[in-house]
């Protein structure tokens, strides 16, 4: 049996919340308006290491796509590009910055990009069941997170150069998402074992 042909399996968030007719366009919704909120944390949100602060926005990214899906994720990471392209501060930056449709065409915005395709990516290997074991949930983490990496420093290649966007835009930030897909590959099997004891 090829990838091709395996039957897509409930994400985590159709598992805890399945879809029901009367109540389909609420749940969406209220999905993603909790996804943007949780990017748009995440993106403010700094830990303190060098060479970079950390924020823990790639591993929203990521998670979101794991546990809501191909379609659910990639709807809500285009609300938050939306979000941010007509003004709301919801991108990286303090509280007041982050917001404009300048991020959507400026360094940044092949990670942005990037964004939205990890999460789709990540919601496919989701529905074949890749986030239910921590191996298999830290290899649909790193294909993510190489789409973002690709995106991002091609992107940001184009405005100051190669080499300084792999010092800049690639290098300092290894570390970190190493440590955020090791969480994410404990998180989302954790909440899989713990749903199927409650379930038992």
């Amino acid at each position: 049996m090829t990838v091709a042909t395996i039957a897509p399996t409930a994400t985590l968030v159709e598992t805890l919340w399945p879809a029901r007719r009367e109540s389909r366009a609420v749940r969406i919704l209220i999905l993603m308006t909790v996804g943007v909120l949780l990017l748009w944390l995440s993106a403010k949100i700094q830990i303190p290491l060098w060479p970079v602060p950390l924020t823990m926005q790639t591993f929203v990214v990521l998670t979101l796509g794991l546990a809501y899906g191909p379609r659910l994720g990639l709807a809500t990471l285009v609300a938050y590009l939306a979000a941010g392209a007509v003004g709301l501060p919801v991108f990286s930056g303090g509280w007041g910055e982050g917001g404009g449709i300048v991020h959507l065409y400026g360094p940044t915005a092949g990670y942005l990009v990037g964004f939205v395709v990890a999460a789709w990516i990540c919601g496919r290997l989701a529905e074949r069941g890749w986030d239910r074991s921590p191996v298999e949930a830290v290899i649909a983490m790193l294909i993510g997170n190489l789409v973002i990496y690709v995106l991002g420093v091609s992107w940001l290649a184009t405005q100051i150069g190669t080499v300084p966007a792999l010092q800049h835009g690639l290098l300092p930030f290894l570390a970190g998402d190493a440590l955020k897909i090791a969480l994410g590959a404990v998180t989302l099997p954790l909440a899989w074992h713990l749903l199927g004891r409650r379930a038992g």
